[in-house]
Formats: C-alpha cells, structure tokens, sequence
C-alpha cells in the first residue's frame, strides 16, 4: 500500500470487555510495528490505553463513537483522536461548525450502505440472532424482507444506499477532511469504480449531475 503512495487504517472498531483489552492493546501495536498508518475505535477505554501507553500511534474515532457536536469531538481529541467520524446524522451545518472550531480532522460518510440505526448503535442483530453489530458480528436482519400490511415494501427496514455526489462543492465549503465510501458487502469492482469517480468529482470540484 506505501508503495503506491496509499494509507492503511485498521478498523478495532468494537466494545471490548475488560478481559480483552490487553489483547486488543497488543494487536495495534502488533500491527502497528507492521506498518499500519492509523486505527479506527469505537471503545473510548481502548483510545485512552493507546494514547496514554503509545502516543505515536493515530487514533480515529469510529462513527460508532456517537459523536454529534463540538464538545464531543473536543472530547475525543483529550484521549488522542486525531480524526472523528462524525455521527451519520448530522446536517451539513452541524458538520461545518464543527470543522470551523476543533483541531481533530472530521470525516463523514457521503456514499453507500447506511444502517436504520442511529449512527450505528443497533441491538436488532443481538437481539434476535445473539449476534451484536457494537461486536463486529451483525447479521443485518435488517436486510432481510419482512411481511407488511401494504404488502408491496417486502424490506421495510432496508434504506437505500446513500449518495452525496450532487453535493461536493458544499462538501469541499465545510471543511471536512475525509470522505468515507462504504463497501460492506460490495464486490471490489464497485468499491474501486465508486472511489475513482468520487476522487474525480472532488478534483474537478463539480457535483455529479
């Protein structure tokens, strides 16, 4: 990935249980030592032990983390992030007033799968599958078709992936410094496809038309 000029985040983007952080401690070191360029969490515990044990090692926030306003972001920058992933339901004017006043890089989500969840804090998986999304294991029933009165919507709690590509010159105006496509589940041809034209319209600064 160096090679070709590109970066490396690792997701460790679970809640950890207190008997699993030393473990999850020594697995971004491990794989920091490997050449990893930064870590993406959710469990704020976890950031604190990194930023408090190995203050060289990059710390994003997880969207996850839930974080939807200024002192949010400013509390998360005190255990070390250096870029939050700010809650997927902020407006674009929530998102540039917190670029205008913190120091932490903000990235958003502007292309892909979206959970009907709040930001992504779902219990539905663990709830009727044992299976926690907060865990890394969500089995997203809410993909799957359930029966509804109408009978017409068979994937009722299914949204509709998410494009913001008619929106780029405001997305550039807010300051954001990272733009994050979701490729869960996709084939690798549509994540590279997706990514070509998204670093294509920002060059050019246009919107999709």
């Amino acid at each position: 990935a160096h090679i070709h000029n590109v970066k490396v985040n690792l997701a460790i983007n679970i809640l950890f249980k207190n008997s699993e952080l030393q473990s999850a401690l020594d697995t971004i070191v491990q794989a920091y030592n490997l050449g990893v360029d930064s870590f993406i969490i959710q469990d704020l515990g976890l950031a604190y032990l990194v930023h408090t044990h190995y203050p060289q090692i990059e710390i994003h926030a997880s969207t996850q983390a839930s974080v939807h306003n200024i002192d949010g972001v400013r509390a998360l920058e005190d255990v070390g992030c250096a870029r939050v992933v700010v809650a997927r339901e902020l407006d674009k004017d929530s998102i540039k007033r917190i670029c205008d006043e913190v120091d932490a890089e903000i990235e958003m989500f502007v292309h892909g799968a979206l959970c009907v969840s709040q930001s992504g804090q779902c219990l539905f998986s663990s709830l009727v599958g044992g299976r926690s999304g907060n865990r890394g294991e969500c089995a997203q029933p809410c993909r799957l078709p359930f029966a509804c009165k109408k009978g017409e919507n068979a994937y009722p709690l299914s949204l509709k992936d998410l494009s913001l590509a008619a929106h780029v010159p405001a997305l550039i105006e807010s300051g954001v410094a990272s733009l994050k496509i979701e490729g869960r589940m996709k084939a690798p041809e549509y994540v590279r496809d997706t990514a070509r034209i998204w670093r294509r319209l920002l060059d050019e600064r246009r919107a999709a038309t």
